[in-house]
């Protein structure tokens, strides 16, 4: 595999490894390093990957960005009773201009899915996940992209791409391969109302911080629908994290953002991974270890998936029809797990997204709340799309 764009871990990092502990993660990661090259991947599943751009920052100052603080903490930790490969690719420097960055990230996005590796990007600005977004181009013809942040990020298309814009670049530009883009921890005054607005038009999903915070089991459906999962580190609250990365007093937790982390390794559909927004800084402990934190969390969950939405065979699920005014809602209950989905119907008479039933994950409230009468809102949203 050509990632000849990729420079090797660090000499200091690679030096702290050799003081670890044997049992350390650090010691079972396979390491792009400057005498070795690029590891052999064909046994990798999970594959971490630095991109040192941030010039599409609207705060951009000319400051640098550095993972090794990172690398060195999430080496440290111990794995879990993992079975997965894990392999650390190094960086990706900025390019002569931000177009020829995102032009390697797509490269070495699309090379890792191609080989059924899902990459986890530490970033600099998050405007990065538009290129990682892009590399699915000739992978996979739909795509739901779930974003972490108290910002919707959707900006004004018609301006150059910045880090609070980048998913109005995803909207309106060809080829058009977004079906879903969902919101979780948005705070209502960091959005304007023409954003709210604009994304009940286009019936998008957004959770409020309270929302999700008062009951963070609630965005695991969410999760398990995703393809991209694009963590902003400014959706944490600014007690969590060092000086340079503070940003507001609310936010998320570290508890709740690595509880979120690993709903999305979890996940079944979850194919690229990213933590942005990093600010390095020289006193940076407690950020790093957050990020290890989040990182750890994923590779977790990544070990802890469960095949459960096989639906083609009736003795691995229950299926209950429920009547709601002159709608049949259709819903299934995994038997091996006991997690719930929901049929959007396929509509031949219409120019639909979809192209057969496709089942939308959901909750078992939403089920209850079909029996009283209530159409899930998640639903109603996708099946509006759908028609339009």
């Amino acid at each position: 595999m050509n990632f000849n764009f990729l420079t090797p871990v660090s000499d200091a990092v690679l030096a702290h490894k050799e003081l670890i502990a044997q049992q350390a993660l650090g010691r079972k990661i396979k390491v792009h390093s400057q005498q070795n090259g690029i590891p052999e991947l064909d046994d990798v599943q999970l594959a971490i990957i630095g991109v040192k751009e941030n010039r599409n920052d609207v705060n951009y100052i000319g400051a640098e960005i550095n993972f090794d603080t990172i690398r060195k903490t999430l080496y440290t930790l111990f794995p879990g009773n993992w079975h997965t490969t894990l392999a650390d690719l190094g960086d990706i420097e900025p390019g002569e201009t931000t177009e020829d960055t995102y032009f390697a990230i797509r490269t070495a996005v699309t090379l890792l899915l191609e080989k059924e590796i899902t990459p986890i990007i530490i970033g600099g600005s998050q405007d990065l996940t538009y290129a990682n977004y892009r590399a699915y181009d000739s992978i996979k013809p739909m795509i739901n992209i779930v974003n972490v942040d108290a910002n919707f990020d959707l900006g004004d298309a018609n301006l150059p791409i910045r880090n609070n814009s980048y998913v109005g670049k995803i909207i309106v530009e060809e080829p058009y391969n977004l079906f879903n883009y969902s919101t979780i921890g948005y705070q209502t005054y960091f959005n304007s109302q023409e954003e709210i607005d604009l994304m009940e038009k286009l019936y998008f999903e957004g959770y409020r911080l309270g929302e999700v915070s008062s009951d963070i089991n609630a965005v695991e459906p969410l999760l398990r629908d995703a393809n991209i999962v694009s963590i902003d580190l400014k959706s944490i609250r600014a007690s969590e994290v060092s000086a340079n990365q503070k940003y507001s007093p609310n936010g998320f937790s570290g508890k709740e953002i690595c509880a979120i982390s690993r709903y999305a390794g979890i996940s079944n559909k979850v194919s690229s991974f990213g933590i942005y927004e990093y600010h390095s800084s020289k006193n940076d402990n407690e950020t790093a270890m957050l990020i290890a934190q989040i990182i750890w969390y994923f590779i977790e969950g990544v070990n802890c998936r469960v095949l459960d939405d096989d639906f083609t065979n009736d003795s691995y699920y229950q299926k209950y029809n429920v009547l709601v005014e002159d709608d049949e809602l259709i819903f299934y209950k995994s038997l091996k797990t006991g997690r719930w989905w929901i049929e959007i119907p396929f509509l031949p008479d219409v120019n639909n997204k979809l192209k057969k039933h496709t089942l939308l994950p959901c909750m078992h409230l939403d089920y209850v709340r079909a029996i009283e009468g209530e159409i899930p809102e998640r639903w109603y949203k996708a099946y509006r799309k759908n028609i339009f």
